[in-house]
């Protein structure tokens, strides 16, 4: 239970890191700073869920793309994962993530989550 509740507030930790860093993703609901933590933690549970459920489907259906791409593909399935929590956040609870545009705010955020994970996850690592 300890590994989860940390892994899931390293998710939001990171979530809300490429929120400020990258432009057209958002937080969206949480007037005080108490329900904003929660709302970012309750994202990053869904959007660890999502990964945990679609992301393999999605991977094992893109085999072939992988190959043919060399492994970019897996950017814009990062994307489509974070894509996926926000509508899920949006269309369930009108609070949550949100994502004005796929394809490039979606692509950009993939990127700097992962570099951002990478990096937490060093820091954790280290401890």
């Amino acid at each position: 239970m300890g590994s989860f509740l940390l892994r899931a507030a390293l998710t939001g930790l990171a979530l809300w890191i490429v929120t400020r860093l990258v432009p057209g993703i958002d937080f969206v609901g949480g007037d005080s700073t108490p329900a904003r933590i929660g709302v970012i933690f309750v994202v990053a549970v869904i959007f660890g869920v999502v990964n945990a459920v679609v992301k393999p489907v999605v991977q094992l259906i893109s085999i072939p793309l992988y190959i043919l791409t060399l492994g970019l593909i897996h950017i814009v399935i990062n994307a489509f994962m974070l894509w996926i929590t926000s509508w899920i956040t949006d269309h369930t609870t009108h609070w949550g993530l949100s994502i004005d545009d796929f394809w490039w705010t979606a692509i950009w955020a993939a990127i700097v989550l992962s570099i951002v994970s990478w990096l937490l996850s060093l820091i954790v690592k280290a401890d």
